[in-house]
């Protein structure tokens, strides 16, 4: 599917509408369609983007068959062609799916964010499960579209903000829902990220024009971004840091950070976000950030105010919080600050801890029963696998983690806006501020999707 890059959002939805609708009709040729496969069969998977955290998928679905990789840098992807000599090779995953489409049950997509959403997009319309890294996709819109075309299609989706199969996020979430904490008001998340550049202007070309490595396809590695000269000030790592092709460091960690007390709570679309930052440019990310989000009350929940930090802020400590007590040794968590206990998690919500620790000695005796379905491994890329072989939707799909996305996604909306913005989600719309709506979308390089 092309898009024109000043198409319209009716037209958009048209298109997409159209690609939800191919995955419908698609042949049923995967194990996982029409009904649960046998619990003892391998699937076919195909990885895009080997290299980074490809590595990590690889290697958590080393019991599964592959039977493609996708990659625009050979050097990247090199290990990953050593290691499976044997498995065909990619570099334009519309090839891939031209070629191997009857042979594939899933797609592991682990590019940068920019891409996520065309690829999933068109593994979605040729009927294949999905599992895409985080953040979910790289715009607001992009975001509602790609879950609304997967639950059409009916295939099964994960997001990799990997915590969300870890035992603490679902701790956190009965704890709630038993009033150990209280009412919950307050949340502050920080990281210590980034640990990339940002705030950077453009690189400088007018001396001398980098010449682009033989092992990388540039134009295939821009894909639907808007063309420019390559330059290692965006590749293999640090794209994270500019705009056109990552979210920055609250895109980057926030879906691991913010998940588990945004699960546990329950909550939706914020009703405003306010951002303030150091350092950012119209094209990168800023050095550092902090960003407020206003959450409406739920059923018997009250509204929530949530700030996050990045960038060496954090948050001042919370006066219950011991003198001396250890704060994550990774340099990210979040407090969630009840009326009756407070928790510190860590980045990832393997471990949840009340504070302070006499709170935590009273309550431990009468904690809740879990109530809640356990993950069946703490894999989280196993895990999306499992609920494929065993046909039912995995607790990170993607309508969980589409409208988290959105969240977090906006969040990013108001750093570049750099103004509290109003947010009417039933509409995508910014009342207070429309200009700021450009930032929900973006336009689209002709011919890469």
């Amino acid at each position: 599917m092309q898009l024109d890059p000043n198409l319209s959002r009716r037209s958009f939805l048209k298109k997409t509408s159209i690609a939800s609708t191919a995955a419908m009709a698609f042949p049923a040729i995967m194990k996982g369609q029409g009904g649960a496969a046998s619990p003892n069969s391998k699937l076919n998977l195909a990885i895009v983007g080997v290299g980074g955290r490809g590595r990590n998928a690889i290697e958590a679905l080393v019991g599964e068959t592959f039977v493609a990789f996708c990659d625009v840098d050979d050097k990247m992807a090199a290990e990953a062609y050593q290691n499976y000599p044997d498995v065909p090779r990619f570099r334009d995953y519309r090839e891939m799916f031209a070629t191997m489409g009857d042979k594939i049950d899933g797609v592991v997509i682990s590019t940068p964010d920019h891409m996520h959403f065309p690829i999933a997009m068109t593994a979605i319309a040729h009927g294949k499960h999905v599992y895409v890294e985080k953040p979910l996709t790289h715009t607001v819109e992009e975001a509602r579209l790609l879950t609304a075309a997967a639950k059409k299609a009916g295939v099964i989706t994960q997001m990799g903000n990997q915590g969300h199969s870890n035992e603490g996020t679902r701790l956190l979430k009965e704890w709630i829902a038993a009033g150990v904490l209280g009412e919950v008001r307050e949340v502050h998340s920080w990281t210590n990220r980034p640990i990339w550049p940002q705030g950077l202007p453009w690189p400088d070309h007018s001396k001398m024009l980098p010449v682009v490595p033989d092992t990388l396809d540039w134009n295939l590695w821009l894909g639907v971004a808007p063309e420019r000269a390559y330059d290692p000030a965006y590749v293999p790592f640090a794209w994270r840091g500019w705009w056109d092709f990552g979210c920055g460091a609250f895109g980057d960690m926030a879906c691991h950070i913010m998940d588990a007390a945004y699960w546990g709570l329950e909550l939706t679309a914020p009703t405003a976000v306010e951002a303030f930052s150091a350092k950012m440019t119209e094209h990168a990310c800023p050095v550092s950030s902090v960003v407020k989000f206003d959450f409406a009350a739920r059923g018997n929940m009250p509204s929530v105010k949530w700030t996050w930090y990045d960038g060496g802020l954090t948050p001042t400590l919370p006066p219950e919080f011991e003198a001396g007590r250890q704060l994550p040794r990774d340099g990210s968590g979040s407090f969630i600050i009840g009326s009756e206990a407070s928790v510190l998690s860590t980045t990832y919500n393997s471990s949840i801890r009340i504070f302070p620790e006499t709170k935590m000695r009273e309550i431990a005796p009468n904690l809740p029963p879990k109530t809640l379905p356990r993950v069946p491994t703490s894999n989280h890329h196993e895990a999306w696998a499992i609920a494929i072989r065993e046909g039912y939707q995995p607790a990170a799909n993607f309508d969980y983690a589409g409208p988290f996305s959105e969240t977090v996604l906006l969040g990013n909306v108001a750093i570049r806006a750099n103004r509290r913005i109003e947010w009417d989600a039933a509409n995508m719309k910014i009342p207070n501020l429309p200009s700021a709506e450009q930032y929900l979308t973006k336009s689209y390089r002709p011919g890469f999707f």
